[in-house]
């Protein structure tokens, strides 16, 4: 296996139907991606989309946040998605080190990321890569329901 890691930067149907395929292996809320949604998010200034490559394949996925707050800039990973079939082979990690990377460069003070208590490998890898699990509660308001 031949990974390379990059940042997208335009859409393609490559990109689309990869999302498709991926997005639901991490959700099975979350509604299907249009093009629109996908090309807002690539627009949108604040969110870096990375995903993983093998040859030309897309296999993994994830979204860099970085955005300015009054105690400084920070950054979080989020939808960080491995396809099935290439899961424990290093993937994952190589996708959230290129994220710290690029967090680092633009000058974030630190980086947050959640994952679900029942996501065992994801939760052990980013623990090896050296996230620290913080003590706060997280919430959520539905702007849907309200």
């Amino acid at each position: 296996m031949s990974v390379t890691v990059e940042v997208v930067s335009h859409s393609s149907t490559e990109l689309f139907n990869a999302l498709r395929r991926l997005v639901p292996q991490l959700s099975s809320s979350a509604a299907p991606l249009t093009l629109s949604a996908l090309d807002n998010l690539l627009m949108e200034d604040s969110s870096t989309l990375v995903v993983a490559k093998d040859d030309d394949e897309i296999i993994g996925t994830l979204t860099l946040v970085v955005f300015s707050i009054p105690t400084g800039l920070r950054a979080i990973v989020e939808d960080v998605i491995v396809d099935n079939a290439s899961r424990g082979k290093g993937v994952g990690e190589q996708l959230v080190a290129f994220a710290l990377r690029c967090a680092k460069e633009r000058g974030a003070k630190t980086v947050d990321l959640t994952s679900r208590s029942s996501r065992e490998a994801a939760n052990a890898l980013y623990q090896k890569m050296g996230f620290v699990l913080r003590e706060t509660n997280v919430y959520r308001f539905f702007l849907e329901d309200s």
